[in-house]
């Protein structure tokens, strides 16, 4: 009688290669998830913003039956008067989840050790890289997607409650739909959003590097060598090179990625208007890239050695 066969379980079963359980455990996208779970200001803010700045918007379209009535005779002018409402509607929302961001990324990896969670995700089959790039995504790709999704969604509203409005006063809302470039305007905020994404990325590079390496005030010390810097240069060379550099990180996308607008009506919301060539060429924007990567690099390794605090 043959005795049964022992089978090792290596043999029998064996273990699958690391880049198929990463794909099947998906550790990148439950990161992100895992950072809105836990950060609901990330959304919280911008709806909160985007609900004000309809409020105030709808309030104000009661004077637009007058201001439809009143339009001015330069057709510059009167593009103006039109899209503006519609077109700035997003403008707080941009703003709100870039400040959002920026304060996202100075408590992301400074808060896991403050309150010591960091033990807690450091027992998981999670990578720091991962961990890390998971936090930079927020930043980087998630806030400019709700901005626009909820920029959309403003114009949206904005634009049949003024028709509404205009109908209801026996205006005609033809000029508005006219002047208005609906299929335009979304490719404008979507170069915007990427724009200010790729240009900002030092800032939330540096922000996370910070986050992942003081122990304690990151805020201060985030801000405190920069101030240093200038003061010094001011003092010792008499220059303002380092400020003027910070200037240029802060407002330089929108000179380097916008050609501004040819017909003098001051509103961005032509294709014509975008500079994508002179923007894609920046030195800027390539050294700021590589400053970025580099403060992530860090901020992964610096997260690997970190303790709770």
């Amino acid at each position: 009688m043959n005795s049964p066969t022992t089978l090792q379980p290596d043999a029998a079963f064996p273990a699958p290669p690391p880049e198929a359980v990463e794909q099947a455990t998906r550790p990148m996208y439950w990161s992100v998830k895992r950072e809105l779970w836990e950060n609901r200001s990330l959304y919280l803010a911008p709806l909160i913003v985007t609900a004000v700045v309809l409020f105030g918007s709808l309030i104000s379209m009661i004077g637009l039956p007058h201001r439809m009535r009143n339009l001015p005779p330069d057709p510059a002018k009167r593009h103006s008067v039109v899209v503006t409402p519609f077109s700035m509607a997003p403008a707080p929302l941009m703003l709100a989840t870039l400040l959002v961001g920026f304060f996202y990324s100075l408590d992301a990896l400074y808060g896991e050790r403050r309150d010591r969670s960091l033990l807690f995700w450091k027992s998981l089959p999670v990578s720091d890289r991962t961990a890390v790039l998971a936090k930079a995504t927020i930043p980087l790709a998630v806030l400019p997607l709700i901005a626009l999704v909820l920029g959309f969604f403003a114009q949206i509203i904005l634009l049949l409650w003024s028709t509404l409005v205009l109908a209801a006063n026996d205006i005609s809302p033809a000029t508005i739909w006219g002047e208005f470039q609906f299929f335009q305007e979304p490719v404008v905020m979507v170069y915007g959003l990427i724009v200010y994404a790729l240009w900002f990325a030092p800032i939330h590079g540096w922000l996370l590097l910070i986050s992942a390496w003081a122990k304690r005030t990151p805020l201060l010390w985030a801000t405190l060598p920069l101030v240093l810097v200038m003061m010094v240069e001011k003092i010792a060379l008499n220059t303002t090179h380092f400020a003027a550099l910070l200037k240029y990180r802060f407002i330089g996308g929108m000179t380097e990625g916008f050609a501004g607008a040819p017909k003098g009506h001051g509103v961005i919301d032509e294709l014509a208007e975008l500079s994508p060539l002179r923007f894609l060429s920046a030195p800027g924007l390539w050294l700021g890239l590589i400053a970025t990567a580099a403060a992530i690099a860090a901020a992964i390794r610096l997260r690997r050695n970190r303790e709770p605090i």
